[in-house]
């Protein structure tokens, strides 16, 4: 099982968009996939609730087995649904919390699974430092604007960070998310962080879409959306995870 967290420590980014997007990707491609919502908003466990396991995030930092093989009602997509529980995390320790976290991983890693995708909190919280001391890749969405912007070095150094612990972790890169082509602000911007991030801008990005908002309302993907503007979001959303895949070289089963 490869483990996939979506992290940004600004909110709004589009991160919840981005991570059900790649569950439902891989679950057409015949994955056998797991959604993990350690987001307190509990947003992706909205869109996701008709594939609802029965198990709880919170239950991930209680140091017990988790079994969702027969949770959830349609086989193959299995969703961990967000908590109120997940608002005690932060009076526990860090080590405390990743090493419960990495044990109920290890228990979930026999369960089948091929992918793990993993939803976060905007702020470096014990949640995401958690899921990125198991993880082995982050995809970091964001948004063109300045104060997004701001927040991509704290989550470079973040990530710097936890491979002192978790070595294997790879960082995919950043994803240029809520793109509006019109807005020439966001078009400096996106010039300005290619330049300074070379290795790090994902090629391709998300546009500024309400078909993807009506989608996430609905609990579809872009692409059942029967509108003519979700056609171009879908094509998006599609070259995303095909780059994303390849990265993890994860390939249709």
């Amino acid at each position: 099982m490869k483990i996939l967290v979506i992290g940004n420590q600004k909110g709004g980014v589009g991160k919840t968009s981005t991570g059900v997007h790649l569950t439902f990707d891989s679950f057409e491609r015949g994955l056998k996939v797991v959604f993990i919502d350690l987001d307190t908003q509990g947003n992706g466990s909205h869109t996701l609730k008709k594939y609802a396991s029965g198990v709880f995030a919170s239950s991930f930092f209680n140091g017990g087995p988790v079994n969702v093989v027969n949770g959830a009602e349609t086989p193959g997509l299995a969703l961990i649904e967000s908590d109120s529980g997940l608002a005690n995390l932060e009076s526990m320790s860090l080590a405390e919390a990743g090493k419960a976290f990495r044990a109920a991983m290890d228990n979930l890693k026999q369960q089948g699974f091929d992918l793990c995708v993993i939803d976060t909190a905007p702020s470096l919280g014990v949640a995401l430092a958690a899921a990125l001391y198991s993880a082995d890749y982050v995809l970091s969405p964001i948004e063109l604007e300045a104060y997004s912007i701001q927040g991509i070095k704290k989550m470079n150094a973040a990530i710097a960070n936890v491979r002192r612990v978790n070595p294997k972790l790879k960082f995919l890169g950043m994803v240029p998310s809520k793109v509006d082509s019109r807005n020439p602000r966001h078009g400096r911007h996106l010039e300005q962080l290619q330049a300074a991030y070379p290795q790090l801008i994902i090629p391709t990005s998300i546009g500024l879409r309400s078909s993807i908002a009506d989608a996430l309302a609905s609990g579809v993907p872009v692409w059942e959306i029967k509108k003519t503007a979700a056609r171009k979001a879908a094509k998006e959303v599609r070259a995303l995870a095909d780059l994303v895949f390849k990265k993890m070289e994860i390939t249709a089963s």
